[in-house]
């Protein structure tokens, strides 16, 4: 007869050796653990420290896969815009496509924390950040954007909805809404009962300035977005 496997054998405590096996480490598996902490604790959490402990390694065998933690946080941005859909161009709807773009970006991130602020202040030049951009371009083109306006456009949308995604992270993670509405509801009275001479414009709008919610502010936002590439597209081609 010819001896087969022998089954796993009984371990103290009914632990499994699955459950104390090390992930094969690679820069797939070291990403996947830096992305798990950054959701739970965001960026300030983010060590190679922390990541090498749940990899059961030392943060030294970290780095034949990392450079440094700069590198690990801008492949874990990378690894969200993943999640990014950008409809497919199409030149009659090219405006509603290039916000239902940006939105899906905006949701993506916020999904995961502080992830946004990784693309403060840098270009990012990940596999997927090149696919979405170059993706958002396609839309842009098919409305027959320019070419200098289209650049400079995706410069300051990538901005813009990096930086409004990051504020948005700033808020406590245990706020709650009714907490964050009741903050509001004390700006909104601040500015209506501050001095009617001194500051005339701010007391009168302080309802329009504090009122509205996340999402009607964001969707705001967005449109303002949208129809100022419009506006710049077409006083470009004007000027030919």
């Amino acid at each position: 007869m010819t001896a087969g496997p022998l089954p796993e054998p009984p371990r103290p405590g009914g632990r499994k050796e699955e459950g104390r096996k090390r992930r094969t480490l690679n820069r797939d598996a070291i990403v996947d653990v830096a992305l798990a902490i950054v959701d739970a604790h965001g960026l300030e959490g983010l060590s190679m420290r922390n990541v090498a402990e749940r990899l059961q390694t030392g943060p030294a065998s970290l780095y034949a896969h990392v450079a440094n933690r700069a590198e690990l946080t801008e492949l874990v941005y990378d690894r969200v815009l993943a999640e990014v859909e950008i409809p497919p161009p199409d030149p009659k709807d090219w405006r509603k496509q290039l916000k239902t773009g940006l939105r899906n970006m905006y949701d993506v991130l916020i999904a995961h924390r502080d992830i946004a602020y990784a693309s403060l202040a840098r270009v990012p030049i990940g596999p997927n950040m090149l696919e979405k951009g170059d993706q958002l371009l396609a839309i842009l083109i098919a409305g027959k954007v320019p070419d200098r306006v289209a650049g400079l456009a995706m410069d300051f949308l990538s901005l813009a909805i990096n930086s409004l995604a990051y504020e948005q992270s700033l808020y406590p993670p245990e706020a709650t809404e009714e907490e964050i509405h009741e903050y509001y509801e004390q700006v909104t009275n601040y500015f209506a009962n501050l001095s009617a001479e001194r500051f005339p414009n701010l007391a009168a709008l302080a309802g329009p300035l504090t009122e509205p919610e996340v999402e009607e502010r964001l969707n705001f936002a967005l449109d303002v977005l949208v129809a100022g590439v419009s506006t710049l597209a077409e006083s470009a081609k004007r000027r030919g």
